[in-house]
């Protein structure tokens, strides 16, 4: 498995409590329109990745981040 497989699987399963509507999680599911999270869904899910990852997500970072695919690209490049 690629280290982008599983920070893909790893953010999947943070997105589970968060989603509410049981849309199916793929690289393009977006956050605003598939999943329909306001603001304060997105800054809890948004700690729970920092936390999980060890990585800070800025407010710049976040308003380019649309997919679920854009999340794990940005988390991936964190961490290197």
């Amino acid at each position: 498995m690629s280290d982008r497989q599983a920070i893909f699987d790893t953010v999947t399963a943070q997105i589970e409590p968060f989603n509410k509507k049981g849309v199916a999680l793929e690289e393009g599911t977006t956050f605003a329109g598939d999943l329909e999270w306001d603001s304060l869904t997105v800054m809890d899910f948004v700690a729970a990745v920092e936390d999980e990852f060890d990585v800070l997500i800025t407010m710049n970072m976040q308003a380019e981040i649309e997919t679920v695919g854009q999340l794990v690209d940005a988390v991936q490049k964190l961490k290197q």
